[in-house]
This record gives structure tokens, sequence and C-alpha cells, in this order.
């Protein structure tokens, strides 16, 4: 399984490769190893991953649309 719309969505919130590093505190080779597939983030990773992108973790799944964000997860 992969993090399908990662990079999509995370362009459509304006935010670089290195900012989203930044913020979950790991490295910008990390993030772009997700966007690639070649790795999965540590499942403690994906809340904060989905809350900083605004949208569901299923919607980085791409089982989801981004704006389906359900607000009580």
């Amino acid at each position: 399984m992969t993090l399908l719309r990662l990079k999509a969505i995370r362009e459509e919130r304006g935010i670089s490769q290195k900012a989203l590093a930044q913020i979950l505190g790991v490295g910008r080779s990390t993030v772009a190893m997700w966007e690639r597939g070649s790795i999965l983030p540590n499942a403690s990773k994906l809340p904060e991953l989905a809350d900083t992108l605004c949208c569901s973790i299923d919607a980085l799944y791409g089982r989801t649309p981004p704006e389906g964000r359900r607000e009580n997860r």
C-alpha cells in the first residue's frame, strides 16, 4: 500500500517537502521516499501528516477525496 495522493495533496496545500519534513520532524528525503512509495511513514506519523495537510488518512491513500476530512476521527 502506498500514499498515492501524498504529493498531490501536499502540492495543493502549497507546502514544500522541506517544510512538511520540518513540521513532522523527519528529513526531506524521507518525505520524498514516502511520495515515491519507497517507504511508508511510521503509523504514529499518519495522524500528524493528515492533520498537517488538512485531510483524512484515507485521502492520503487515495481512498477518499482530500476534502472528505472528518473532524471527529
